[in-house]
């Protein structure tokens, strides 16, 4: 930056090598801001290039530029703390010795508020995971990531660290808040961002599932099956508000080929039809099954209809040569055999 002779120890920072002229963003000539940004940058070069100045040499320095608009940029900057007028009322000012100013940043603020496409590339979520990797980055900016973009007065930044302070110690709970709940967190999150943050979930959710040593597990006793469920169906116990039937396939060493969703809603006979069972486990070719469902009361005490699916389902599997191992009950109360209470 240029200093005038006489100048105190000057403390505006530097925004590119040393260059004290601004440059714009890249690609921001392509936004609807830019010409404001360009009109800011203008007044914000020429009041740099000085320790002091007066309110009358910037006007005429920025020509053609209307000088109340570059009055109410000059009040602004004192309002917030960076310039300091020397006299009530005076035209003399010098920048705050005790404040170190960055321009880009204080017009990319002015502008765009916090908005990811004008931030510094190293700073923007996407970049980060980039270069980091997930696993490196915070909660709010993977929410950012699945947000993508924010609505005015409110970034996907914004929007992810609101997100992420109203969950902090609870992300689990995430999973089960409802459109409007996370709206009323922020703005940001419409119909679009609310899905693909839950789509997020639940695709993270499936991929550690399937990570969870399904292949190659073996299971030989009801205490293996209640362990591999309670483990593989934990969403069923966490966040489900209805009741779910699934099946696991397994060979004839008893190792999981598969899991299936056969239903959703309340369990009855009438809606877990055999042919729907076992239409899953013919295709996998399956020596046996085991049965699982979850009850979102809690409570995982058989009910009648339990027991009368089980008890259809194995006769059907007699018939056709597919031996039903078991069926395991789901409840955030524990979880129940029904091979071992009958």
């Amino acid at each position: 930056m240029k200093r005038s002779s006489n100048s105190v120890s000057r403390t505006v920072a530097s925004d590119s090598d040393g260059d004290s002229e601004l440059r714009l963003p890249g690609k921001l000539a392509e936004r609807s801001g830019a010409k404001r940004y360009a009109r800011y940058k203008s007044v914000i070069d020429c009041i740099c290039r000085r320790d002091r100045f007066l309110l009358s040499e910037i006007k005429t320095s920025c020509y053609p530029e209307q000088p109340g608009f570059v009055t109410r940029l000059v009040n602004d900057l004192v309002n917030t703390g960076w310039v300091i007028r020397e006299t009530e009322g005076g035209k003399n000012y010098h920048w705050n010795p005790s404040r170190t100013f960055s321009a880009t940043r204080w017009i990319d603020e002015k502008i765009f508020g916090s908005q990811i496409k004008v931030s510094p590339l190293a700073g923007r979520p996407r970049e980060r995971l980039l270069d980091l990797g997930a696993e490196l980055l915070s909660n709010s900016e993977l929410l950012a990531i699945l947000i993508r973009s924010g609505r005015p007065g409110e970034s996907a930044v914004t929007a992810g660290q609101k997100i992420a302070k109203e969950f902090e110690g609870r992300l689990e709970a995430l999973s089960g808040a409802g459109r409007g709940e996370l709206k009323s967190i922020s703005c940001a999150v419409e119909k679009t961002a609310y899905c693909q943050v839950m789509a997020g979930i639940e695709l993270g959710r499936r991929v550690a599932a399937l990570s969870d040593e399904k292949i190659s597990v073996r299971i030989n006793s009801s205490s293996e099956a209640i362990a591999f469920c309670e483990r593989f169906f934990q969403r069923l116990v966490i966040d489900r508000k209805q009741e779910e039937f699934h099946i696991i396939t397994l060979d004839t060493k008893n190792q999981i080929i598969d899991t299936h969703q056969i239903t959703v809603g309340t369990l009855d006979a009438s809606l877990v039809h055999p042919r729907e069972v076992f239409r899953a486990a013919i295709k996998d070719a399956a020596s046996s099954i085991i049965l699982v469902h979850n009850h979102p009361s809690g409570d995982p005490t058989p009910s009648k209809q339990d027991l009368t699916v089980t008890r259809r389902i194995t006769e059907s599997g007699e018939l056709i040569g597919v031996e039903v191992l078991d069926h395991i009950v789901l409840g955030k109360n524990g979880s129940i055999s029904i091979q071992e209470v009958t």
